[in-house]
């Protein structure tokens, strides 16, 4: 007997819709998918310069349209600021409107670093004139200000581009500054110095809207240092200087990382790129994410996601296949560095003879005046050439070795201290609830704070350790590579009123060893009750350490009670 069909009553009807993907252009999926595709299909970007020019810097703020004031703006480096007095609660719950102050942050890009004294001096100028003296050096080699005003905008390009300087796609879903060493082409022991491509590419690509509609944000990285300087495990792409036994220095290519809520530790390509190509490579790669790379979600549209899906193999043919046109030769993975710090502080003798200074301010926390007498320190001492560094650090290029002890006396007399303990050294923190309008916890002044209780508590600690405070999950400040590492959220206090406070992340790491924190069920800590906290399981660490062990690896075997 025959099956009788179901009567159409028996089951709804699903209503047919055509399939649309992931709004991924290299299948035609063209139609924007959310109202960032939709403003960015509008209008490039990069176009809003003229009207922030010719009307908003003359008819004020309110008259900006608003898919220009949070939207296209980034594109210039501009982010509207939190309105001050709005507590952590309020973040996730408000209007963007009700968030934002009239004033804006400034992001002024720096690539690889690389800055003259002029540069400094004028940078210096520029936050004292129009940002209330705010300056702060970010952990990607950037500098950003706060309290400026868009009638004022212009005038800081005028001043910025004049020597040399722009905020050109600082933010934005575009590619944004490339990170290179603070010491390439000046470090005795550097295996190739990765500057040429680095000036190359911001040739080619910054400013070209053939890459100023990307999915998302895209961040590189570039270092010919055996230190593994440029934290190229946490970029969408990055060139890592190695030595190929056949072809010679050269460098070996990550693809895939990022952090955020979801955070991937990028993956070798197995490729080994000499100088000369690495442009082409990294114009392969970005040309990838914008023709593939996930715009349906904003959640899923940075790189790291499209690899994961992938896989490396299918990612380096279809890199070779359709953008190169031929294939790359197979290299090493670079070697294990052999120093645990990465951020060039100290004094260190230059390949010419000479000597470059690193110092650390207080979580990158500097202002206009310390940055301008920074620049006269330096020119002084016979230098013109300062570098910034990934760890919210700096560096004076080129000393002659007898003036390096009086430049070390100034930069102390600034407290820019050219021999920080361990946790001025290590501690890092983002912009935070101060200026941020994502954050949830104040990150700055609690991470200065939290410096000196520790050098008062600890005085004999004498190992690296990182400790990273984040103001919210985003982890501008790389949180869950941290020794220690600090998530701004809202907990509980002992009388059970919510406070600002943090979920830890333990024993995180990059390196050859990368790796994230481990997060120990139901640790979080009030903002009061962070240095007790971290006394308490440094001492930990302290007592229970094997011999030579770090932190990290003994944070991965330690009992949840010695970590709590």
């Amino acid at each position: 007997m025959a099956a009788t069909p179901p009567k159409p009553s028996a089951a709804p009807r699903r209503k047919a819709s055509r399939h649309r993907g992931e709004g991924q252009w290299a299948v035609g999926h063209f139609t924007p998918l959310n109202g960032n595709e939709q403003f960015k299909k509008d209008d490039d970007g990069l176009n809003v310069r003229t009207r922030i020019e010719t009307i908003y810097s003359k008819t004020g703020f309110d008259s900006i349209d608003p898919n220009d004031l949070r939207g296209r703006m980034r594109w210039w480096g501009l982010y509207t600021q939190r309105k001050p007095g709005i507590d952590g609660g309020k973040t996730a719950i408000l209007e963007p409107e009700e968030l934002d102050d009239e004033y804006f942050m400034l992001r002024v890009r720096i690539d690889g670093g690389r800055l003259t004294t002029e540069q400094l001096r004028v940078i210096g100028e520029i936050s004292q004139e129009f940002a209330r003296g705010t300056a702060d050096i970010t952990d990607r080699q950037n500098v950003q200000y706060h309290w400026i005003r868009i009638e004022d905008v212009p005038e800081i390009w005028n001043r910025l581009e004049a020597v040399g300087l722009s905020t050109t796609e600082a933010c934005g879903d575009t590619p944004r500054v490339i990170l290179g060493s603070p010491v390439a082409g000046i470090a005795a022991d550097e295996i190739i110095d990765g500057t040429p491509a680095l000036e190359e590419i911001h040739r080619r690509i910054i400013g070209n809207k053939e890459f100023s509609n990307l999915p998302r944000k895209f961040k590189s990285a570039i270092s010919g240092s055996p230190l593994l300087d440029v934290a190229h495990e946490i970029n969408d792409v990055a060139f890592v200087g190695v030595n190929h036994p056949e072809h010679g220095p050269g460098f070996d290519v990550w693809v895939g990382g990022g952090l955020s809520t979801n955070p991937k530790i990028g993956q070798r390509l197995g490729a080994w790129v000499p100088l000369d190509e690495v442009p082409d490579v990294y114009e392969g790669v970005i040309s990838i994410f914008r023709d593939y790379g996930y715009r349906r979600l904003r959640t899923r549209a940075r790189l790291k996601f499209l690899l994961a899906d992938w896989g490396v193999e299918k990612f380096r043919q279809v890199l070779e296949d359709e953008y190169l046109k031929r294939k790359l030769i197979d290299g090493p993975a670079p070697a294990q560095p052999v120093e645990r710090w990465r951020d060039h502080v100290g004094v260190h003798r230059q390949k010419d003879g000479r000597f470059y200074v690193g110092f650390a301010p207080r979580v990158g926390r500097v202002d206009g005046t310390t940055l301008t007498k920074i620049a006269e320190l330096a020119e002084a001492h016979g230098s013109g050439r300062l570098r910034t560094t990934v760890e919210q650090k700096m560096i004076v290029l080129d000393v002659e070795e007898s003036k390096v002890e009086s430049l070390v006396e100034g930069l102390e007399a600034l407290d820019l201290t050219v021999k920080p303990s361990p946790f001025r050294r290590g501690t890092m923190a983002c912009t935070g609830i101060e200026f941020c309008k994502l954050a949830i916890v104040e990150t700055k002044a609690r991470g200065a704070s939290l410096i000196d209780e520790l050098e008062r508590r600890i005085p004999d600690f004498d190992e690296p350790i990182t400790i990273n405070i984040n103001g919210c999950p985003n982890a501008c400040a790389r949180i869950q590579v941290a020794d220690i590492g600090l998530k701004g959220q809202l907990v509980l206090n002992d009388q059970g009123e919510q406070v600002e406070g943090f979920q830890v992340h333990l024993g995180g790491a990059l390196g050859l060893e990368a790796g994230f924190g481990r997060k120990v069920r139901g640790l979080k800590v009030t903002s009061d009750e962070l240095p007790d906290y971290v006394e308490r399981v440094l001492k930990r660490f302290q007592e229970e350490r094997e011999d030579g062990e770090r932190f990290a690896t003994w944070a991965a075997r330690a009992s949840e009670e010695s970590l709590s």
